[in-house]
């Protein structure tokens, strides 16, 4: 009765964010009402609710999370700085002259954007107020466009550093523990967003390539769709100059930020602080780090951190209350019945995440699929690094499918009138059939997610010897239970330690 309560919570939950309520009181709202009712049928032990002080806490406690305001700062501060603005120009002025090549710069400009804003929202807003006219002056095909702005815009999902990842990674870090206590192994290989960040790189750049041989594809195939842009000679005599002082300074941000992350010199946290830091200073450079500016990019910062992490703590009273109905006893019966075994489970969330794009926000979907079905999932076998990636490549797609993709929703407030809704939603459809290639490549090869990181990572983690642990004298007394409990309410991130345990053991 208490898994069929949680079945109907999470449909409920659904239907009341459809419905158009706020979803961090959505999560909250819904899921202590179905605990109240639980409680009512002796379903819901009470108790369970003390934990969440001890959640809220971990949580702002943190220091992986500290990155997401310092990342969304660097973003804001590149982007109303107009850096990536004169990156956007320049880059489609050096390709522009080849057909095809102003469709390609968007493409380029989007995937270095996302290597350094990491914001979706932004992203697409600047090349949709920069880009699209342009193209649309150069008799682009408004339905290619805009479809190019706006899968180039959502490259920030997936390509670190990405808030999504940090997130994700954040989230399977808790995921993996319990599922590896759940199996037996009590003291598991920390799992890192470091590791997130490295495993998402060749699937981003993997996603980049397909999206600029579709550019290709249609040049040759519909050159009239993609024409060419002409240049006036003083332009192309400055051109070099322009595209280097626009370029190398964002390729020097992006170079130490992913590049301290992923050699292991400073965490993600200490390398969003040097991207905050890095982007205030190439804003001074040129000139723009004004008090106006500096003002609107830390209100911008604190409204979209504050929506996120609101969400956040919504999803903690979701996961809670569902776990303590057997709601997770009820997806790993669900998951484990599927046919195809592993790959079966793996698939009917895949599928589930893609179908909740067309109606739900990416965080809102991360935060009340991720916690229920990963560690299910990591429980059947399946890699950590490659689920994430896996998830968040499968996420991108909710900013790309109608009704309700963000990217579509953010060009059509930029676009001009001459840009049809239905031409924005057509363009975007063969970049999501895109994207769903790159999705299979990364079913067909894990290796794309999985080999960076062991390269990088390798040999990071400890792991007792099988003996050790086959030798300690484990009673079937509830240590187990209390050995969950007890990890349960350590704040997110930490790790219990083998002194915490041996205090367990029965003498």
């Amino acid at each position: 009765m208490g898994e069929t309560l949680s079945a109907l919570m999470f449909v409920a939950t659904i239907l009341v964010v459809l419905a158009g309520y706020p979803v961090a009181f959505t999560l909250a709202g819904t899921a202590l009402a179905f605990g109240a009712l639980g409680i009512g049928l002796g379903l819901f032990e009470p108790s369970l609710l003390t934990a969440l002080a001890a959640r809220y806490f971990g949580t702002m406690t943190n220091e992986i999370l500290v990155a997401v305001p310092l990342f969304v700062f660097m973003g804001v501060m590149l982007e109303r700085s107009k850096i990536a603005e004169q990156l956007l120009m320049t880059m489609g002025e050096l390709f522009g002259a080849m057909r095809g090549g102003l469709g390609l710069s968007v493409i380029l400009v989007g995937a270095l954007l996302a290597a350094s804003t990491g914001i979706v929202g932004a992203t697409v807003v600047t090349m949709g107020l920069l880009s699209l006219p342009a193209m649309t002056r150069a008799g682009y095909d408004p339905k290619l466009a805009s479809g190019a702005v706006c899968a180039s815009g959502t490259l920030g999902q997936i390509i670190p550093p990405s808030t999504v990842l940090i997130f994700m990674g954040d989230i399977l870090q808790g995921a993996n523990q319990a599922a590896q206590l759940e199996m037996g192994n009590f003291s598991p290989e920390p799992l890192s967003v470091g590791q997130l960040f490295a495993g998402a790189m060749l699937p981003g750049l993997v996603l980049v390539t397909l999206y600029m041989l579709w550019i290709v594809f249609k040049a040759i195939t519909d050159p009239e769709s993609c024409p060419a842009l002409e240049l006036d000679p003083a332009q192309r005599a400055t051109l070099p100059r322009r595209v280097f002082g626009a370029l190398i300074p964002p390729l020097v941000l992006i170079l130490a930020v992913l590049g301290s992350i992923l050699t292991g010199v400073a965490t993600p946290t200490e390398s969003a602080s040097v991207g905050a830091v890095g982007s205030m200073i190439l804003a001074a450079f040129k000139g723009r780090l004004t008090s106006p500016v500096l003002k609107e990019v830390m209100r911008s910062t604190l409204m979209i951190s504050s929506m996120v992490f609101v969400i956040l703590l919504g999803a903690s009273v979701f996961s809670l209350v569902f776990r303590g109905l057997g709601g997770d006893d009820l997806v790993f019966d669900i998951l484990t019945s599927m046919p195809g075994g592993t790959a079966g489970a793996v698939f009917v969330v895949m599928l589930v995440i893609f179908f909740l794009g067309f109606f739900l926000d990416t965080f809102e979907i991360i935060f009340i699929t991720v916690p229920i079905a990963a560690p299910v999932l990591i429980r059947l076998g399946v890699d950590p690094v490659w689920l994430g990636v896996l998830i968040g490549m499968n996420l991108q797609t909710s900013f790309l499918t109608p009704p309700f993709g963000f990217a579509l929703f953010y060009l059509r407030g930029v676009a001009d009138s001459a840009i049809k809704t239905l031409d924005i939603y057509k363009g975007a459809l063969p970049f999501v059939g895109l994207q769903v290639a790159g999705i299979g490549l990364l079913w067909l090869v894990p290796e794309l997610a999985t080999w960076l990181p062991d390269v990088l990572f390798n040999n990071a983690g400890f792991a007792l010897p099988t003996e050790t642990i086959n030798s300690i004298p484990i009673q079937a007394t509830g240590v187990i239970d209390q050995f969950d409990n007890l990890l349960s309410d350590q704040p997110n991130g930490k790790v219990m330690t083998i002194d915490s345990f041996e205090n367990l053991l029965p003498e």
